[in-house]
């Protein structure tokens, strides 16, 4: 949803989806949560505008199950437990999937994007979630620290290959700062600047922060996580849930966000105000030391030598090298009327190169032709 009274100052009654729109109980709530929270679907569901829950999934590059290739003992032994609770967490997520979806709710799954191979990245997380056609998928990107999380441009690869591989684009996850930077540079990312914006940030106004670009509203704003709900106060308390779960709103009512659900689509793209527009020049800057465009006078222009040596080797039988000099003029009036002449005369003839017959009516011996360097030149000579 455009807002345009949220951008241009005016007044608006859709400018309370950017202040505190978990208000609204018209809103559909959706929430997220990884392996380490405690909660009850079951308890959960009895909140109608609880829509769907988005779990993580995988995290960075894959686990390496060779662990008895490993030599050294105590990585062998840390290797086993990393491969144990990767393949618990994993049974976990499944059950809960499961779970979820037998009780209504709509699914998803996130990957934690971090330093690596962002293809093998995108391969682990289609492989341990196996998403269907109707969950949505979503990349997260902690902050734009590629030390520690996956760099903006390896996300652009990732996205492209999640298109590849489940036939839509995931949803981007990720702070305001990260976000603001790929709304500022969207035309160096222009796949991260167009997908879906899940939008983390614990304020109960974003008007003034949101970092429009391409973006003009959020799939999803991240609005309670456990920094700011505590046991006395918090933004939105779900059953079944502890105050460590995340709760994020929708712009959109419950059964609309069914619909909409997996936002596996590009938003649409808005050039920046300042893109030059095709046939226009950027103006001259007053500043810049711009060379003369004036003509030189004819005096100072270093003269031009109209002439050429044009020079064919005759049969070694002649003995001699002839050479003549023609002005530039001379010599494309010559070349045009001999290239004329024998493809006239080539155009007679059904053959894939000049003919004897035509190489004697240019004034060229067959012997000599295989000593002529520009045989368009021999009967000018």
């Amino acid at each position: 949803m455009i807002v345009a009274a949220l951008f241009f100052g005016g007044p608006s009654h859709a400018e309370s989806e950017f202040r505190t729109p978990w208000s609204n109980k018209q809103r559909a709530i959706v929430l997220d949560g990884y392996e380490h929270n405690s909660f009850n679907l079951g308890e959960i569901v009895k909140d109608q505008r609880i829509a769907a829950f988005i779990h993580k999934g995988s995290d960075g590059m894959p686990a390496n199950y060779h662990c008895t290739r490993i030599r050294e003992a105590m990585q062998q032994e840390l290797c086993k437990r990393i491969w144990r609770n990767y393949s618990v967490s994993r049974e976990l997520y499944q059950t809960r999937r499961a779970l979820a979806k037998a009780l209504g709710l709509k699914w998803g799954a996130y990957h934690l994007a971090r330093p690596g191979n962002p293809i093998e990245q995108a391969n682990h997380f289609i492989d341990y979630t196996e998403p269907t056609a109707d969950e949505l998928i979503a990349i997260d990107i902690e902050d734009n620290n590629p030390g520690k999380f996956m760099s903006l441009r390896d996300a652009e690869i990732f996205a492209e290959h999640i298109k590849f591989r489940a036939g839509r684009y995931p949803v981007l996850y990720t702070n305001g700062i990260t976000a603001q930077y790929i709304a500022d540079h969207r035309l160096e990312f222009p796949i991260l600047s167009r997908l879906p914006l899940w939008y983390a940030r614990y304020e109960p106004d974003i008007a003034p922060h949101f970092p429009k670009g391409n973006w003009r509203d959020y799939a999803l704003w991240q609005f309670t996580s456990q920094s700011n709900c505590d046991k006395q106060r918090c933004p939105y308390r779900p059953p079944g849930t502890n105050r460590d779960i995340d709760v994020n709103v929708a712009d959109m009512t419950v059964s609309e966000l069914r619909r909409t659900w997996p936002f596996g689509q590009l938003v649409e793209a808005i050039p920046p105000a300042d893109l030059p527009k095709p046939g226009s020049r950027p103006a001259i800057q007053q500043d810049l030391l711009v060379a003369s465009a004036d003509p030189q006078p004819a005096a100072e222009r270093p003269p031009v030598d109209a002439t050429l040596t044009a020079s064919v080797f005759l049969p070694p039988t002649s003995g001699r090298l002839q050479v003549r000099t023609m002005t530039v003029g001379a010599l494309s009036d010559a070349l045009s009327k001999s290239i004329a002449r024998q493809i006239d005369h080539m155009n007679t003839h059904v053959a894939f190169g000049p003919s004897p017959a035509c190489l004697r009516k240019a004034g060229v011996s067959l012997e000599a032709a295989d000593h002529i360097r520009y045989p368009a030149l021999t009967p000018f000579l």
